[in-house]
């Protein structure tokens, strides 16, 4: 093979190479919801008094080092002041996990007592910039 065509081939497979990469894009955090299960599969934004409340967030091209934080508030409930933080919780995409691609969650189970009735907010953070702020109530 002459050098000619080698450097056209080379420079083909590198087109090819770089495009592969460009492909798989940047990390992001979508579709945010609050549910019933883990898989974000039972959608819902009312929870009885004894329900596990999830999170559920679509991450694509997740790459090692990104971090997802969730910050629970109690946005307007008897007995607690307007927005007062529950509860923060950080989830560390690693290297065994990158690239990821998928469903993250959080959750909080209910206190002992139930859940106060009211509304509840939470926020979803990627990176340290606010993604997603979910509502959900408790009846």
């Amino acid at each position: 093979m002459n050098t000619k065509k080698f450097s056209i081939l080379l420079a083909a497979l590198m087109l090819v190479l770089v495009q592969l990469a460009c492909a798989a894009g940047e990390p992001a955090l979508s579709n945010t919801r609050t549910a019933r299960d883990q898989d974000g599969a039972q959608q819902t934004s009312t929870f009885g008094a004894f329900d596990t409340v999830y999170v559920v967030s679509d991450l694509a091209n997740g790459a090692a080092g990104n971090i997802i934080t969730s910050k629970w508030y109690a946005e307007n409930v008897n007995g607690l002041d307007p927005n007062f933080l529950l509860d923060e919780a950080d989830i560390t995409v690693t290297e065994q996990d990158a690239p990821f691609n998928g469903t993250i969650y959080f959750y909080f189970e209910p206190p002992s007592d139930g859940w106060a009735a009211g509304t509840y907010a939470i926020e979803i953070y990627f990176n340290g910039a606010l993604s997603a702020t979910v509502k959900f109530t408790v009846q």
